[in-house]
Parts: structure tokens; sequence; C-alpha cells
């Protein structure tokens, strides 16, 4: 059984390099595993496989977006350079920046390298439905909370993957569902089939349609104000814009709360999903009152 060599591709924050402080960093590589690539390695064995982790990339989130093209080409030089047979980026949960990193990295590796990949996010990451349709995604709960969770479904497809086998559907592998029509034969036909789901939707038991319909969000907008000169007027962000020194101690990822606050005190951000330098100077930049 042949020894399948694996490259894992990682941000900053994973590689215990640091936090947003430390998003700007330029790609490099390091031989064997960093951070969450040992229990990657473990997961992979206990799959039936024979492989090793050989080499990780690790780049900073903001680095990778704000520089896209040179980021892609250094990364995949790096990635190129351990020959590998797969790789694997994240998983980035609902960190969106390392979600598009992961989605891009995925996507570029299997165009550029031929070899396969697989990613890992939360539905709700950006980069999930940028990338679904391209890579296997892997769906992973909101936070680093679910790595235990994630990895071993990484593993197992993975292994299926390397080996060639038949990959089946997002429910079985537990990936983010990609829009891919397959044909297939079954023992009853679609009339026989389409009749026993409207039995069992009829006594209120569980079924499974064959072809789910896209699920569009419709907002009823609200009433016309008569007069808006004396409307008062609510701004909502998840920019993470708070008064100065940030009194209610939002928290800058995953944050548990919400804050209520005068517009006349817009001081800072809280957000950790993006560099704050920008916001901190004017937060007009993310919660543009001045132009509202």
């Amino acid at each position: 059984m042949p020894e399948y060599k694996i490259v894992h591709y990682i941000n900053q924050f994973f590689a215990n390099i640091g936090g947003e402080e430390k998003a700007d960093i330029a790609p490099e590589k390091r031989d064997g595993v960093v951070g969450p690539g040992a229990g990657l390695e473990g997961e992979l064995k206990k799959s039936g496989i024979t492989a090793k982790v050989v080499g990780t990339v690790i780049c900073g989130d903001s680095y990778f977006n704000e520089n896209l093209e040179k980021a892609k080409k250094e990364v995949l030089d790096m990635i190129k350079s351990f020959s590998p047979d797969l790789v694997v980026a994240g998983p980035a949960f609902n960190a969106g920046r390392y979600g598009t990193a992961c989605g891009t990295v995925s996507k570029m590796v299997q165009d550029e390298l031929k070899i396969p990949a697989v990613t890992g996010m939360y539905i709700e990451n950006p980069g999930a439905d940028m990338f679904k349709k391209d890579v296997y995604i892997i769906s992973t709960k909101n936070s680093a909370a679910g790595m235990r969770d994630a990895l071993p479904k990484i593993a197992k497809l993975s292994k299926k993957l390397l080996e060639n086998e038949e990959i089946g559907t997002s429910e079985e592998e537990g990936y983010i569902a990609r829009g891919v029509r397959k044909v297939l034969f079954r023992e009853k036909n679609g009339a026989e089939r389409a009749v026993e789901m409207l039995v069992k939707k009829l006594k209120a038991e569980t079924f499974s349609t064959e072809y789910p319909m896209p699920d569009f969000d419709r907002v009823t907008p609200g009433e016309a104000i008569a007069d808006i000169t004396k409307a008062k007027i609510a701004l909502v962000t998840s920019g993470g814009i708070v008064p100065s020194g940030n009194p209610d101690h939002i928290e800058s990822s995953s944050a548990s709360k919400y804050g209520r606050y005068s517009i006349d005190n817009m001081g800072e951000t809280a957000h950790g999903g993006y560099d704050p330098t920008y916001a901190n100077q004017d937060p007009n930049r993310v919660l543009p009152v001045d132009v509202l």
C-alpha cells in the first residue's frame, strides 16, 4: 500500500504565529505537521490509509486576500515543492477571509496541479458559497470548537479521493451540497417515488426530496414612512463599530451579544475579521453615518 503525501494549508492563527496582528505575514512552508495537522494525520491513519502530512503551507489571511495573484503563485509553488497526492485546506469554520483563501487554494490545486483537495467551512462562511460548486467543502461548526468533529469527515473524504472511490451524496459524506445532478437507476420509477413522498408528507412523516428547490430569502418591506423628517432611524451593522473603549466588551469573534449605542461616540471597531486600522481612524468607513 503506498504512503500518500498530504500538504496542509493553514493561516497564521492555526500555525500559532498570532491573531489579527499577524494576518499580514507572507506565505511560508514548513516540513511536517503544524497545529491541527497532527490531528489530521491521525484521522487519515484511522481511515485506513497510509498517509503522512509531509508539509504545511502557512499564509496570513490579510496577505492572501490583499495580494491575491502574488499569494496564489507563492502558495502554489510551495505546495508543488512537496509533490503531494492531496491538499487539505483549513478547516476555516466561520472565518471569512480564511474561508476564501482555503477555497481559492483548493480550486487552484485542482485546476493547476491536477490533484484532489478538500477543505472545511461553516455553511455561512462566504467562502462556502463562492467555492461549493468547485471543491469539496466539509460542513463544519462555526468555530474551532468543531475541529474534532470536522477532521474525521475530512479524512474520510480524503481517503475516497486518494483511492478513487465513488463519492456519495452530500448527506452521506458530510460536504456542502454542490448542486450537481447525477443520473441514477432506481428500483422504483419516479411516479412511485413521488407518491411515496406524498404519502409520507400527508402522514407528517420524515421524507427527503430528490430535487430540493432553492430557498429564496424574501423579506416583506415595511410600510412607507409618511414624513421622514419625524422618523426615528436605527442603523444596524455587523462591522463591529462600538464606542471608544468597547464598554460592553463585545467579542471580536463569534460575539455573544449585541450593543445599542448613540452615533455620537462611534470610536473604534471590535471586529476581528479584518484589519481594524482604518476603521479605528474613521468609523464612517464601516458604518457610513456621514453618507447616510
